[in-house]
C-alpha cells in the first residue's frame, strides 16, 4: 500500500518536518513491513510558461518541430534559472497554441530518468529549456504531446512553481499489508495505525451523521444468491445512488492526479479518478455506471453454466456457477467485487451515474478473482474484508466530489440492501495475554490497548468481553486479542530467551535408520535425487507390482502435471527420470537413490473426499477420523538406480560397467545401516530380466526387490545400455531391525578360512545352496561368500559347481584346522542331504 504523506496528513496529524524514514519506522513499530519511498524524482527549476509565438519548421528527417517563444517570468523579472523572462524552446509536440500555459523544465532541472535538462543546439537552435510532457514529469503514461495546463483546468501565473502547483513535490510511503490487515489497505487505515504508534490525533473520514449519507430511494434493488458458499449471501451490503449531469470531459485537478500516480494508479478521467481515489482513501472499492446504460434495476446473482461477460479489460469471460455477478435486465453487467462490465462503463459521454458501494463475501470474490487470473484492487480488498461501516459514507463521498470536480447534482433516485452487523463478543480471560507473550501487561494497560485499536472493552473481573470494530474482522478470538496487544505496546518488550529443550528429545528410532539409510548410500557413492511423487497409471502397473497387473492408484483432481495425475507406487519411475534428465545432458554413468514416500491403496476402497472442512474452524474428532480414513497408506522406500561405468577406464585398469553384483552391494549398504542381514533368491517382476531378478528378503519376509530392467524399459525411458535397479521398503526393514542396532564385536582369534565347491542340479538356486551350507556348518561359521558359479568341461550336463569362500572362526579360542574341516563338512552334508549336492573333485 503505498500513502502519500499529503493524503495521510489530512486524516492525522503529521508534522510538517516529518520525514518519509519516520513516517515509515512508526508505522513498523506496529507490525507493518517498510517496503520504499516513492516519489517524482525531479527537481527545478520547472515553472508555470507561456507560449508566445512558434514557428513550424520541416526538417530533412520529415519531421517538423516548432521554434517557440515561451514567457517563463513576468516581464522585465529574472526567470527561475537566472535567464531572460522569455526563452527560446525547441518541440516536437503539434498540440499546443499560442497563450496555452505549459509546464517548462529550465536548465538544471532534472526530470525523472534521471533526465538533466540543459541549454543545447538542436534543428539550428539553441533550446533553452523543454515544455514537459505528463509522461516526462511522471503524472502518468500519455505521451502524445505536451501538458496543457488548461486540460487541469489550471491558469497560474507565468513563472509560478510548476512542481508545487502540481503537487510533484509530494512523497508516498509504502508498506507491506499481510492479507489479514485489509483495513489498512487504505488511507484511513494507515492514518489510524499511525495515530496507535506516535499518539498523533487520528481524524477518521468514516464518521459522517447518518442522515448525511442516506442514499435516496426508488432504485430497484434485489440480492438473490440461490447458493451461498459455505452458507454466506454474497452480498452482505448493497448502496446505490444516482449524481446527475455530470461532465466527464472535466479536469481531474492536479492534486489528485498527483496523488492516485503516487499510490500506483494512473488516470483515467474525472469520474474514474473520483471512484478510485474514494477507494484508496476508504478503503471500499466503488463501481460506477453509466446510469442510461442500465436496462432497469441492479440484482446480485450467482452466474448460470455457461453464462458469458465481457469485462473492462475488453476479455469475453465464460463465467462459473460460483461467480457471484451483478445484473440488470440484459444480463450479467459485471463480476461483483472484481471487475466491472463493458456495455455499462462510464466513458466520456456520461452524463447520469449510479454509484456502487458494496460488501461481498470474500471467499467468492478470492475464488472468482484466482479462477479467472483476474486481480484487481477491488478484489485485493474484499477478499480481505472491508468494513461494513463505511460503504455508506464511501458513496456519499465519490457523490460529493462528483458534484464539486465534475459539476453533477445528487439524485434522490437511490436504495440499500443490508444486514445489520452485531459485534461479535470474545472472551479474553484476564492474565491470558500476560502468559502467552511472556510480558507483564497490567489489566489497565489491556483494556487501553485494546480500546485504542477500536474495541469496546466491559471489565468483568477475571475476565474482559471484548467487541472488536467493524474494520476488524480478524479479531475472532483471545490470540488475537492478545497479538493486538502485543503489536500496540511494542514488540520490543518481549523479551529475547532462547528456550529450553526439554531432555529426552531427539530423532525417533525411524528417523534415526532413514538417516543411516541415507548417510550410507551418499558415502558409497550414490547421489540423492529427489523427485515429484508424481506418475502415469502404467507406471505404477509396470513398476508398482511384480506381475505388472493393474492395481489401484491414487489420481490427484488438480494435479501439477496432466500426463501425471497418478501417485507414485514405487520409486523407480522418477529415478528413471532422474537418469534420462542427466544422460539428456552428456552424464552417462549415473548412480542415484532416493528415499520417498509411496501411496499404495488396498484394492477395492474408496480413498479421497470431497468435503473440505471450513479453515478457520479446527475439524472435531470424527471428521479428522474420516478425513485420515480418505488417505491410502503411504511406505517409505528407498531406492538405487545404476547405468554407465562403475568405474572409468584407467591406467592399468579396463572400465567397469555397473553391473547386477554393484546393485546388490547397494543392498547390503543399506541393510547393514538399518541394522538387518539380507538375503537374495532369484525371483521375476515384469519389469526386469528374467535371470536378472532377486527377491529380498529378511528371513521369511520379502523386503523388495534387485535386478536389470528389460531392455524395452529401458529403452522406453530413452536410457542406452544396462540399467539396475533395486527397491526397498524402508519402514519394514528398520521395523524388522528393531530399536536397537547393535554392532557386532570384534574377536581378537585368528580366522581360518576354506573354499568349498559343491556341484548340484542348475535349477538349484546358489543363495539355497549357501543357506543350506550355513545352517549346517553352525555357528563357527562367521561368514560365506559365492566366488564361482561354474557350468561346463568337468561338470556333469545339467549341473553347476559353486565354489564358497567360507570364514570360521571362535569366540573363546584359536580354531585348528581339524575344527573348521569339521565345520565345513557339516555344511556339505546339509546341502547334500537338501540338494544332492557333491564335492567338486
Amino acid at each position: 500500500m503505498r500513502v502519500p504523506l499529503s493524503w495521510l496528513r489530512e486524516y492525522v496529524d503529521v508534522p510538517a518536518d516529518t520525514a518519509p524514514e519516520d513516517v515509515l519506522a512508526a508505522l513498523v513499530r506496529v507490525g507493518f513491513e517498510e517496503e520504499d519511498v516513492h516519489g517524482f524524482e525531479l527537481s527545478g527549476p520547472i515553472v508555470v510558461g507561456e507560449v508566445l509565438d512558434f514557428v513550424e519548421e520541416p526538417q530533412s528527417n520529415g519531421k517538423t518541430i516548432r521554434w517557440c517563444q515561451v514567457r517563463v517570468a513576468p516581464d522585465g523579472e529574472t526567470a527561475a534559472d537566472g535567464g531572460p523572462a522569455v526563452h527560446g524552446i525547441v518541440c516536437g509536440a503539434r498540440n499546443f497554441f499560442v497563450g496555452d500555459k505549459v509546464a517548462v523544465t529550465l536548465p538544471g532541472a532534472v526530470l525523472p530518468g534521471p533526465f538533466p535538462i540543459a541549454a543545447r543546439k538542436t534543428y539550428g537552435h539553441v533550446s533553452d529549456g523543454m515544455i514537459a510532457s505528463a509522461r516526462e514529469l511522471g503524472l502518468g503514461d500519455e505521451h502524445d504531446g505536451i501538458l496543457r495546463l488548461a486540460t487541469l483546468g489550471i491558469d497560474a501565473p507565468v513563472g509560478t512553481d510548476a512542481i508545487e502547483l502540481l503537487g510533484l513535490n509530494d512523497v508516498a510511503v509504502e508498506i507491506n499489508v499481510t492479507p489479514d490487515r485489509g483495513y489498512a489497505l487504505s488511507v484511513r487505515g494507515v492514518a489510524r495505525e499511525y495515530s496507535h504508534a506516535t499518539g498523533a490525533v487520528f481524524h477518521d473520514p468514516g464518521l459522517r451523521p447518518p442522515h448525511e449519507v442516506e442514499p435516496g430511494h426508488g432504485f430497484v434493488l434485489a440480492v438473490d444468491d440461490a447458493a451461498p458458499i459455505r452458507g454466506r449471501v454474497g452480498a452482505s451490503e448493497f448502496v446505490v445512488r444516482a449524481v446527475r449531469g455530470v461532465d466527464a470531459s472535466a479536469p481531474t485537478p492536479a492534486w489528485m492526479i498527483a496523488r492516485l500516480t503516487l499510490a500506483g494508479i494512473r488516470s483515467l478521467g474525472v469520474l474514474i479518478d473520483i471512484t478510485n481515489y474514494v477507494m484508496l482513501e476508504l478503503g471500499n472499492p466503488i463501481h460506477g455506471y453509466d446510469l442510461d446504460k442500465l436496462a432497469g434495476g441492479i440484482t446480485v446473482r450467482r452466474a448460470a453454466p455457461g453464462e458469458r461477460l465481457e469485462t473492462l479489460d475488453g476479455k469475453v469471460r465464460t463465467l462459473d456457477p460460483e461467480d457471484l455477478l451483478i445484473t440488470d435486465a440484459s444480463g450479467p453487467i459485471g463480476l461483483a467485487g472484481v471487475m466491472g462490465g463493458g456495455t455499462t462503463e462510464m466513458g466520456p459521454d456520461t452524463e447520469n451515474v449510479l454509484i456502487e458501494a458494496a460488501i461481498f463475501d470474500t471467499i467468492s470474490i478470492a475464488r472468482t478473482a484466482r479462477r479467472h487470473k483476474l486481480p484487481s484492487e477491488a478484489s485485493r480488498r474484499f477478499e480481505r474484508g472491508v468494513d461494513p461501516g463505511i460503504p455508506f459514507v464511501a458513496a456519499q463521498r465519490v457523490a460529493d466530489l462528483m458534484v464539486e470536480l465534475a459539476g453533477g447534482t445528487i439524485d434522490d433516485l437511490g436504495a440499500a440492501l443490508f444486514a445489520r452487523w452485531e459485534a461479535p463478543q470474545l472472551t479474553l480471560p484476564v492474565g491470558f495475554v500476560q502468559g502467552l507473550i511472556g510480558v507483564n501487561y497490567p489489566t489497565s494497560e489491556v483494556i487501553g490497548a485494546l480500546r485504542l485499536i477500536g474495541c469496546d472493552v466491559d471489565d468483568r473481573g477475571d475476565e474482559l468481553v471484548v467487541s472488536p470494530p467493524s474494520w476488524r474482522p480478524d479479531l475472532t478470538d483471545k490470540w488475537t486479542l492478545a497479538e493486538e496487544v502485543a503489536r500496540i505496546e511494542g514488540y520490543d518488550r518481549i523479551p529475547s530467551i532462547l528456550p529450553t529443550p526439554p531432555s529426552g528429545r531427539g530423532l525417533t528410532a525411524a528417523q534415526q535408520g532413514r538417516r543411516r539409510v541415507g548417510n550410507a548410500l551418499a558415502a558409497a557413492g550414490y547421489v540423492e535425487t529427489p523427485s515429484f511423487p508424481f506418475t502415469t497409471e502404467d507406471q505404477n502397473d509396470l513398476h508398482g507390482s511384480a506381475s505388472g497387473a493393474h492395481l489401484p492408484s491414487v489420481k490427484l483432481a488438480n494435479p501439477l502435471d496432466g500426463q501425471a495425475p497418478f501417485l507414485r507406487r514405487s520409486l523407480v519411475p522418477g529415478l528413471l527420470r532422474v537418469a534420462h534428465r542427466n544422460v539428456a545432458r552428456g552424464l552417462t554413468d549415473v548412480a542415484v537413490f532416493e528415499t520417498g514416500t509411496v501411496f499404495l491403496p488396498e484394492p477395492g476402497i474408496a480413498y479421497g473426499t470431497s468435503f473440505v472442512p471450513p479453515l478457520a474452524v479446527r475439524p472435531d474428532a470424527s471428521t479428522l477420523t474420516a478425513l485420515d480414513a480418505s488417505i491410502p497408506p503411504q511406505r517409505r522406500h528407498v531406492a538405487v538406480l545404476l547405468t554407465g561405468w562403475i568405474s572409468p577406464k584407467q591406467p592399468g585398469a579396463a572400465a567397469a560397467a555397473a553391473g547386477l553384483s554393484d546393485a546388490l552391494d547397494a543392498v547390503r549398504t543399506i541393510a547393514s545401516a538399518a541394522g538387518v542381514t539380507v538375503e537374495v533368491v532369484q525371483g521375476e517382476r515384469a519389469a526386469l530380466h528374467p535371470g536378472r531378478t532377486g527377491v529380498l528378503s529378511v528371513g521369511s519376509t520379502e523386503v523388495g526387490y534387485v535386478g536389470e530392467l528389460l531392455p524395452a524399459v529401458a529403452e522406453a525411458a530413452d536410457l542406452p545400455g544396462r540399467v539396475i535397479v533395486a527397491e526397498l521398503d524402508l519402514d519394514l526393514l528398520l521395523s524388522l531391525a528393531g530399536e536397537k542396532v547393535v554392532a557386532a564385536s570384534l574377536s581378537a582369534y585368528p580366522a581360518a578360512t576354506q573354499d568349498l565347491s559343491l556341484v548340484v542340479p542348475a535349477d538349484v538356486p546358489a543363495a539355497e545352496v549357501r543357506a543350506a551350507v550355513v545352517e549346517g556348518a553352525g555357528e563357527l561359521l562367521e561368514s560365506v561368500r559365492l566366488v564361482d558359479d561354474y557350468r561346463g568341461a568337468g561338470v556333469p550336463d545339467g549341473s553347476k559347481s559353486l565354489t564358497f569362500a567360507l570364514r570360521f572362526r571362535a569366540a573363546d579360542r584359536t580354531l585348528t584346522a581339524a575344527e573348521a574341516t569339521d565345520a565345513k563338512l557339516a555344511g556339505v552334508a546339509a546341502a547334500a542331504e537338501r540338494f544332492g549336492a557333491t564335492l567338486r573333485e
